[in-house]
């Protein structure tokens, strides 16, 4: 009997890695992880949430030509 291993995908990262800011938010992990205090991590959420905002005022613009 051979077992073959799947590879289960978390939503949200694939939903992440779609955005291009996937790096921003494992730096809010590491440094949430590190720190165990979220308060210490602004400067990363802060460039994760630019991020985000950069990539839905994109879509927003492609979907207004459409």
């Amino acid at each position: 009997m051979t077992i073959h291993s799947q590879e289960v995908t978390d939503p949200l990262e694939e939903m992440l890695k779609k955005t291009g800011c996937i790096d921003k938010h494992y730096k809010v992990l590491e440094c949430i992880s590190e720190t165990k205090d979220w308060r210490k991590c602004q400067e990363q959420v802060k460039d994760f949430r630019k991020c985000m905002d950069t990539y839905n005022n994109k879509k927003r613009e492609s979907e207004d030509f459409k």
